[in-house]
C-alpha cells in the first residue's frame, strides 16, 4: 500500500511536469532580418548566406534569417538607423558608419581609416581583433548594438583616367572622388587631389561625364562594379584599411536564448573569416581580372605617400580626438 501511494505521487509529479512543458508550448521560431549593401556577385553577400545556413541549421531552424542584399532596405547608414529603431535585426555597417553616431573630437570607430598605418591586411585583422575590439566594446553598448564579428571589406586603392601613379606627384591635381568620410577625403587632399563627395550611386556617371578624373575603393568594388570601364590606370596604394562588422540590434539579441546567442555569433565569426581569407586570396585574381580588363597597374611608393600624411592626421585627430588617434596609433604599433 505504502508504495503503491508512493508510485501514485511519482505518476502526479510526472504529470505535473509534463503539463508544465506542455503550457510552456515548443521554441518559438525567429526570423531575423539582415540589410546590407554589397551586390548579389559580392563575397559578402556569400558570407551572409553562410552565416544564415549555419545558424538555421544550428538551431534547428529555430532561428531563422532573411537577408535583404544590394541596398533593398536602403543604402548602409539607413539600415543602421533602420535597426537602431528595432526595424532590422542585423546589418553589416562599417567603421565609418558608426563613427557618425559620436560627438566631435570623440569618435573612436574613426580611428580604424587613419592612412597607411597597417604593415598589411592579416595585420589590420590582429589590430581590430584584438586591442581594438576591447577598447571599443563599450561604445557598441552605448549604441544599442551587439558587435559580433569583424567581416572584410578591404584596403582601398586609386583609379583614374589621366595617368599612371607611381608617387604624389602624380596625384596632384587630380580630380579625385571620395565617399563624405573626412578620413578619406583628408588622405586625398595630403596626397595633392582635389576632393570632390559623390554619392556611390552617381559615380560611374561622374566618372563617364569627367566631372571627376579618379575615385578610390576596394579592388573588388572596382572589379564588380566595373569601374575599370571608364579608369584605365589603378595604382595599388592601399591607403586606407575599414571592415563590415556584423552587428545584431540589443533588443534583438535579447530574445534569443544563450544557446542561440553564442550559435549567432559563432556563424558570423566562421562567415567573417571565410569572407577575408577570400578577399585576400582573391586579391591577385582581381588584378589579374582588372589587368586583362585593360588596366594598367602601378604598385606607387607607399613610404612617400606615407611621408605626406600629417595634414591627414592632424584634420583625423581634430574629427576623431587626438587622444583616441594616439590610442590608436599605439595599438597599432605595439601589435606584431
Amino acid at each position: 500500500e505504502v508504495v503503491d501511494m508512493k508510485l501514485t505521487k511519482i505518476a502526479v509529479g510526472i504529470i505535473a511536469i509534463s503539463l508544465v512543458f506542455m503550457a510552456a508550448g515548443p521554441a518559438m521560431a525567429v526570423e531575423l532580418k539582415l540589410g546590407h549593401y554589397a551586390p548579389e556577385s559580392h563575397p559578402a553577400h556569400q558570407a551572409a548566406l553562410m552565416m544564415a545556413k549555419g545558424v538555421e541549421e544550428r538551431t534547428k531552424g529555430e532561428v531563422t534569417i532573411k537577408i535583404y542584399p544590394a541596398n533593398q532596405l536602403g543604402d548602409g547608414n539607413e539600415v543602421l538607423e533602420q535597426q537602431m529603431n528595432g526595424v532590422v535585426d542585423l546589418s553589416l555597417p562599417t567603421q565609418p558608419m558608426l563613427d557618425k553616431y559620436g560627438k566631435k573630437g570623440n569618435k573612436p570607430f574613426a580611428v580604424v581609416m587613419l592612412p597607411f598605418v597597417y604593415k598589411d591586411t592579416q595585420h589590420a585583422w590582429r589590430v581590430l581583433d584584438g586591442p581594438f575590439a576591447e577598447w571599443i566594446a563599450p561604445k557598441f553598448d552605448a549604441l544599442d548594438l551587439v558587435h559580433l564579428a569583424n567581416w572584410e571589406w578591404g584596403f582601398r586603392n586609386l583609379t583614374n583616367n589621366k595617368r599612371p601613379v607611381f608617387s604624389p606627384a602624380d596625384v596632384k591635381g587630380l580630380k579625385i572622388r571620395t565617399p563624405g568620410e573626412i578620413q578619406l577625403q583628408k588622405t586625398m587632399e595630403a596626397a595633392g587631389a582635389q576632393v570632390q563627395a559623390i554619392n556611390f550611386k552617381e559615380l560611374p556617371m561622374a566618372l563617364k561625364q569627367g566631372v571627376v578624373d579618379g575615385q578610390e575603393n576596394p579592388l573588388s568594388v572596382i572589379y564588380h562594379y566595373k569601374l575599370y570601364e571608364v579608369q584605365p590606370h589603378l595604382a595599388l596604394t592601399y591607403h586606407v584599411y575599414n571592415s563590415m562588422m556584423a552587428v545584431a540590434s540589443k533588443k534583438t539579441w535579447s530574445k534569443l536564448s544563450a544557446d542561440q546567442q553564442a550559435i549567432l555569433k559563432e556563424e558570423a565569426q566562421k562567415a567573417g573569416q571565410w569572407f577575408r581569407d577570400n578577399q585576400l586570396a582573391a586579391n591577385d585574381d582581381l588584378i589579374q581580372k582588372l589587368k586583362d580588363a585593360g588596366m594598367q597597374v602601378t604598385t606607387p611608393d607607399r613610404a612617400a605617400f606615407k611621408a605626406q600624411m600629417q595634414y591627414a592626421y592632424d584634420a583625423i585627430g581634430e574629427y576623431a580626438g587626438k587622444d583616441n588617434v594616439a590610442k590608436f596609433l599605439k595599438m597599432v604599433e605595439e601589435t606584431p
